[in-house]
């Protein structure tokens, strides 16, 4: 196991399977240094956490918690396409997208949830730059979304 996989464990989390897609894409790809992944969505065990517009139907708090689900979904995709997290140099950029209701205006609060997570895991090569967007809606109605680039040693 990987020092960032220990990391994990030692937080009390698993690296979960890659989510499958939901239409023609890659979980993630690598270009040269850096590995993108597509947008992760808050899924455990094949099935979203949660449903429903943040500051409506789900709750900030429990956002920010879908978003580091988000975050370590993504990073199970990032291991797909390298093999072994060590090789993470740093995490690059994260944007996160959240599905908001009317007048919803704490979008960086909730992404927090992914770079909090970052920062656990990886410490200071979780460290990263981040946009937070808020949107009408999100795919299959999920909360949260998140991706990341990571640059990545062979």
């Amino acid at each position: 196991m990987s020092a960032v996989e220990d990391r994990l464990a030692e937080l009390g989390l698993k690296l979960p399977q890659v989510v499958p897609p939901l239409a023609a894409y890659q979980p993630a790809v690598r270009s040269g240094a850096y590995v993108h992944t597509s947008g992760q969505l808050p899924m455990v065990d094949g099935a979203l956490s949660a449903v429903g517009k943040v500051g409506a139907e789900v709750s900030p708090e429990q956002a920010k918690e879908l978003a580091a689900t988000c975050a370590l979904n993504a990073l199970a995709a990032v291991k797909s396409v390298i093999g072994d997290l060590d090789k993470i140099v740093r995490v690059v950029k994260v944007v996160g997208f959240v599905a908001s209701a009317p007048g919803f205006t704490g979008q960086p609060g909730v992404i927090n949830g992914a770079s909090e997570l970052l920062g656990e895991v990886l410490g200071d090569k979780g460290v990263h730059a981040r946009s937070a967007v808020g949107v009408a809606v999100l795919p299959i109605d999920a909360p949260v979304e998140v991706e990341m680039q990571v640059e990545v040693a062979d």
